[in-house]
């Protein structure tokens, strides 16, 4: 999908650049699938800030993501590829033969009018739904279950792809878009395909307002802070902090230090590192 770069009639313009939107072929979202989203500014069910720099941003709706695809040998129909405010990718409108409706990441190559199906059974065409262990190696996949059953979490953002690489017995081994590698149990489902919107990571948003937009709020650097509200704050001009390695507000490694506990149980799984 191409990129549209403005010219430099002022400031805010100077570097900015949007999409094209010529893949979206429906301007209002399906009634149905459309929920309200209540804004949380970053706050927990207790009002205090957990997620600091987030809040305002412009008013979305939440559509109804079907990340688990857990209607079976039934073939549908591509009606609509839309623009989801809530994520990178696109998502495509499916209409399925006994007449529901759903909502799936679109990937890339998928254009209105074209079948996919989820099941065993399914074909490997991007779009469709199928076991691990029904998806040869060196495919490309997103959307993959952890847990089966439990619904895709992982690799679902734009341009994403993760490479099945072997099968062992019960579980497959995975190459995720971190470069780390990963086995996943071979009945969990994953889609086909490559996750649209490749370019997104080329956006370049220009000024601080489209920023505002998203929903961020400003982010005051520590070393302008007084020492009291921050390690480093403090000394007389741009100094440096001080310190061996940058913190947090509250005096916690920020770069270099794992938060990974070293017992966690799906360590078992990894079989290399991202890094």
């Amino acid at each position: 999908m191409p990129i549209k770069q403005y010219k430099p009639t002022s400031p805010g313009r100077r570097g900015m650049s949007t999409f094209t939107f010529e893949e979206i072929t429906a301007k209002e979202p399906e009634k149905s699938l459309v929920v309200p989203l209540r804004k949380k500014a970053g706050r927990n069910n207790q009002g205090r800030i957990t997620v600091r720099h987030r809040g305002g941003g412009a008013k979305r709706a939440y559509r109804l993501i079907d990340f688990k695809r857990d209607l079976r040998g039934v073939p549908a129909e591509v009606v609509s590829i839309e623009y989801d405010p809530n994520r990178s990718a696109r998502i495509a409108l499916l209409k399925y033969e006994t007449g529901e409706k759903r909502y799936i990441l679109a990937p890339l190559g998928l254009a209105v009018g074209q079948t996919v199906m989820a099941g065993p059974e399914a074909e490997l065409r991007p779009g469709c739904a199928l076991p691990l262990a029904n998806i040869p190696p060196g495919t490309t996949v997103h959307n993959v279950e952890l847990v089966p059953g439990r619904g895709g979490q992982i690799v679902r953002s734009a341009g994403t792809g993760a490479q099945i690489m072997a099968r062992d017995q019960d579980y497959v081994l995975l190459r995720l878009p971190s470069g780390e590698e990963r086995r996943i149990h071979a009945r969990c489902y994953a889609t086909i395909g490559q996750v649209g919107n490749v370019e997104h990571e080329n956006l370049s948003l220009g000024k601080a307002g489209r920023k505002r937009h998203l929903g961020f709020r400003p982010t005051v650097r520590g070393s302008a802070m007084t020492p009291r509200d921050h390690p480093h704050g403090g000394g007389e001009g741009k100094a440096p902090i001080g310190l061996p390695g940058p913190k947090t507000p509250w005096g916690k490694p920020a770069m270099g230090h794992r938060t990974r506990k070293r017992n966690k149980p799906s360590n078992r799984f990894i079989v290399r590192r991202r890094k």
